[in-house]
């Protein structure tokens, strides 16, 4: 799966956003926000560090901390699109959505189907930004902890409410996935 800018590099803070097709509420039509903290836990598990996230009905923002990869993030990220894209059709299917599995069978090119390819699950690629300063961190861990409450959105009033963000780790310092956070403070040492 590509990315806007390919990143070569396998150590440091990036800042990762990635979109479902055509912006569908893919999450939120499959409840699949479990799909993402699987994710997270194996990237922890591998020894990376997951400083803030958001998961919203159709996008992912997640600030991941890379220190002992052997993998690019871009490498990272595809993989772990694709494990989610992968469990986010059977769950389609499971109950009975198909619909939204012919659009996204519709949007499979004959490149991609040529590859096996059969459900077009995220937009292509995905936008990843390096973040070299605690206060460009802290710039992106405030959005991300916004958006729920943008005026687009309006999913919440208080950040604090929206259940799939690191808001309450922040604010609380929380229980599960919350707990395996890294503070952004604690990266760039």
């Amino acid at each position: 799966m590509s990315v806007k800018h390919k990143i070569d590099e396998m150590h440091g803070t990036f800042f990762i956003t990635f979109t479902c097709f055509q912006w569908h509420h893919l999450f939120a039509l499959t409840d699949s926000y479990d799909l993402i903290y699987k994710w997270f836990d194996y990237l922890i598990q591998k020894k990376h560090q997951i400083a803030g996230y958001v998961i919203m009905p159709n996008h992912v923002h997640v600030l991941i901390a890379l220190y002992e990869s052997t993998e690019t993030i871009n490498k990272i990220v595809g993989n772990g699109k694709r494990f989610i894209a992968y469990e986010l059709i059977k769950r389609l299917k499971h109950n009975g959505h198909d619909e939204m599995l012919k659009i996204l069978k519709a949007g499979v090119s004959m490149a991609e189907q040529k590859k096996g390819q059969l459900h077009k699950v995220f937009e292509e690629s995905f936008d990843v930004k390096i973040c070299k300063t605690h206060s460009f961190i802290k710039q992106k861990l405030d959005y991300i902890h916004r958006n729920p409450c943008s005026k687009k959105w309006k999913l919440v009033e208080n950040p604090i409410d929206y259940n799939h963000s690191s808001m309450k780790f922040y604010d609380t310092y929380g229980n599960g996935i919350k707990s395996k956070l890294t503070p952004y403070t604690m990266l760039l040492e």
